[in-house]
């Protein structure tokens, strides 16, 4: 059975640019996780087209979903691009993570 990796990356900032970029970025840093074999489910990448719909893009608003998918994943990737440790969604997801005893692996960058 193939593992699945939730990829855990900041989003929320009061510049639609930078919510934009961290859009991006995540989703560039899944396709090539997803190249390699890898099942990736991103909160961002899989979430940020409906929430241009009129969704909050908070994490008090995705808290639950996002904690019902994490509970699916085998593993955990973060990815450290700018804002990921102040981000209180991806601080959560860690903790979240922790708690459920889902290994964490920290990328920078990959390729």
């Amino acid at each position: 059975m193939p593992k699945l990796i939730y990829l855990a990356s900041p989003y929320s900032h009061d510049d639609s640019d930078v919510r934009e970029r961290r859009f991006n970025e995540v989703c560039r840093v899944a396709a090539k996780l997803m190249k390699g074999g890898e099942f990736v489910y991103s909160p961002i990448a899989h979430t940020h087209p409906i929430a241009q719909f009129g969704l909050p893009g908070d994490w008090s608003y995705w808290e639950v979903f996002d904690t019902l998918m994490l509970s699916k994943c085998d593993r955990m990737f973060v990815l450290m691009i700018d804002g990921w440790f102040e981000s209180k969604g991806v601080q959560a997801e860690i903790r979240i993570a922790e708690k459920r005893g889902i290994p964490i692996k920290y990328i920078k960058e990959l390729f």
